[in-house]
């Protein structure tokens, strides 16, 4: 399934997706300009921004092989930091100025661990600790973590961070979202002129070069979309659930079966730009901590939000006028496991039928995926 999309601007969405230094980063380092990863949305990008730097969400694009990586990492580890810690023991990092772990999960906490050890090129290592509930308390430790990583950033990188400096971020970030939102609400039309697959790698670009820069070239494409229509030969709407998924190609397998991805709850998706830091408070630390705890959508990493997120889920499908839900899971993490498990329940309460599917970080066994996407369309009967 495709769409009329014939972009410059997107096919620089796409090359940035494709791989991990990409033009635009590369123009960035010739100037000067530092980048910094980081592990999981919930890391706050506003305070990288802030301090001058370019944050990079961590991926393991164009990684095969996780041969170096599995002397550390069991074979019963989730495949996402095991080819992401083997692209840093090659090198292939070796672009970042620095990197932030956070223990979103024991599998990528353990990154951190390794990266300070095995790979001493790196001069700025941190770790972040995420609280596991939303409640005020929480958010208090997690502004005390934000505070933290704000004065190691002023140090190591020889900048201030002013709350006016923080505040002109978070305006920049909240720009990002809206102009995503935008994009999303071309996905509700019977026709919509991008696909899943296409959307993705526009979401995947905005992890991986300069906000400002991304915001002009995403109105550039919002321009180009405007008032244009897409084949319309689905056999179905469908809404993603899930993990980490930065792999337009995945997206695409479903779509070319006949299911048309509208929305989703991913965080690369909808979990990283639905809601907007709220820029009415007074402190700009406190307002990051309520976003990334307890206000944006959240993942089952946290405790005690299952229904919240269910119906997220269910509102979603309803809004976009979805047919069904494909669960997507990578293999051997438990969280999204049971929450796949509570979710389909839900989803059966309310009408909606949702396939699970498992798989490995890299895309691969296409055939499979194909029969079980073909079966599931055929269930739907639409």
């Amino acid at each position: 399934m495709e769409t009329p999309i014939k972009s410059k601007v997107f096919e620089q969405f796409s090359e940035a997706t494709r791989t991990l230094l990409n033009p635009v980063l590369k123009d960035w380092k010739k100037q000067g300009g530092k980048i910094l990863g980081y592990f999981c949305s919930t890391v706050p990008e506003e305070l990288i921004t802030a301090a001058g730097l370019t944050p990079f969400r961590m991926r393991a694009t164009g990684s095969t092989s996780t041969e170096m990586s599995d002397a550390f990492f069991s074979s019963i580890n989730c495949s996402f930091p095991r080819h992401c810690f083997n692209l840093a023991l090659t090198g292939e990092f070796k672009f970042l100025d620095g990197v932030i772990c956070i223990n979103s999960c024991d599998h990528v906490r353990r990154i951190y661990d390794n990266w300070i050890r095995f790979v001493p090129d790196t001069q700025f290592v941190q770790v972040m600790s995420l609280p596991r509930k939303t409640e005020p308390a929480q958010v208090a430790w997690y502004r005390d973590e934000i505070n933290l990583l704000r004065g190691k950033l002023e140090t190591h990188f020889g900048v201030k961070i002013s709350d006016k400096t923080l505040w002109k971020a978070i305006k920049l970030h909240n720009e990002t979202r809206r102009l995503q939102k935008k994009l999303y609400e071309l996905r509700k039309k019977e026709k919509p002129p991008i696909t899943g697959s296409e959307t993705l790698a526009v979401m995947v670009a905005g992890t991986a070069m300069p906000k400002a820069q991304y915001n002009n070239m995403l109105r550039e494409l919002l321009d180009e979309l405007s008032g244009v229509e897409g084949p319309g030969d689905h056999r179905a709407r469908l809404m993603i659930v899930g993990g980490i998924l930065d792999d337009p190609a995945y997206v695409k397998v479903i779509e070319d079966q006949g299911g048309l991805v509208v929305t989703d709850s991913l965080c690369f998706g909808t979990r990283i730009m639905w809601v907007e830091v709220d820029e009415s408070l007074s402190d700009p630390v406190e307002a990051l901590a309520r976003y990334y705890v307890a206000d944006r959508p959240s993942c089952p990493r946290f405790y005690g939000e299952h229904d919240n997120r269910a119906n997220y889920v269910i509102d979603m499908c309803r809004e976009f006028k979805c047919d069904g839900v494909i669960g997507e899971r990578l293999m051997f993490c438990d969280s999204w496991l049971v929450e796949h498990y509570m979710l389909g329940q839900d989803l059966k309460a309310a009408g909606i039928p949702m396939l699970k599917l498992d798989r490995e970080y890299i895309t691969g066994g296409v055939g499979q995926l194909r029969t079980r996407v073909q079966a599931f369309l055929e269930t739907i009967g639409r």
